[in-house]
């Protein structure tokens, strides 16, 4: 059955977020990926959020909505960065729970059923599943500096958790919404779910090469903001205030 023709007959179970920006020929591939993977799990809709892209890329998905009911696109007037799209998508989201992942095509949607069935059977507490790149395929400096980042990220913010940088999520919309937001909440989600007292679970997923074009994003633009947001969020971990059981009174 095509995704939305169950989604006509039940409730949306799932949200399918992707932020892109200039990524006009990953497009449709990836559709047809998450299509392929999420269509026999749950009821499902797909929302991408385009982040000020200046190549095909608005013309690409006005395509590809007119052929797809279940897909879902929101237009960002300017390049806003990829927590504030993936928060755009989330806001937007219309099912309970939701999945994010990049648009470029190095996260695989084929691991999505798994992530969504270890949230269903995680703990009544579970509010995170979180992806674990195994086979990096990033070149062998971004992968060093993804080991240094991680390693300080952990020391300081003690999330057990080896990849956050992964844009493979599973999480309840709720939760998410929950979370104090800045500009770089996506690569700090295990930390800040945890600190709400939510249990964050892992699935280790694998990686692969982008599917075409070269990525937006750079070291150097990055470092010196991460290290001020390592800090922030120590900080915000460091004042989360007392978690009380609150009672109401029956009249």
């Amino acid at each position: 059955m095509e995704p939305h023709q169950t989604q006509d007959t039940a409730p949306l179970r799932l949200s399918v977020v992707v932020p892109v920006k200039n990524e006009v020929a990953n497009i449709a591939p990836l559709v047809a990926e998450i299509d392929a993977a999420c269509g026999p799990v749950a009821p499902f809709e797909i929302i991408y959020v385009n982040d000020g892209s200046d190549d095909g890329t608005a013309a690409e998905l006005a395509r590809l909505q007119a052929e797809l009911p279940h897909l879902r696109v929101l237009h960002h007037d300017r390049s806003c960065g990829q927590s504030i799209a993936v928060r755009s998508g989330v806001i937007a989201a219309r099912a309970p729970v939701v999945a994010t992942l990049d648009g470029d095509g190095q996260n695989d949607p084929a691991f999505i059923p798994e992530m969504l069935r270890t949230l269903d059977n995680g703990p009544d507490d579970s509010g995170l599943v979180q992806g674990q790149r195994l086979g990096r395929k990033d070149t062998g400096f971004k992968r060093t500096q993804s080991r240094i980042a991680n390693r300080v990220r952990r020391a300081i913010l003690r999330d057990d958790t080896r990849d956050t940088g992964c844009g493979l999520k599973v999480f309840y919309r709720h939760v998410y919404l929950s979370l104090p937001f800045f500009r770089a909440l996506h690569r700090f989600m295990p930390a800040l779910v945890t600190r709400e007292g939510y249990r964050v679970l892992l699935v280790d997923v694998v990686d692969r090469p982008r599917l075409t074009g070269v990525s937006n994003y750079g070291f150097f633009d990055r470092l010196w903001v991460g290290i001020l947001d390592l800090v922030g969020v120590r900080w915000l971990i460091a004042r989360r205030g007392e978690r009380p059981v609150v009672t109401e009174d029956k009249r």
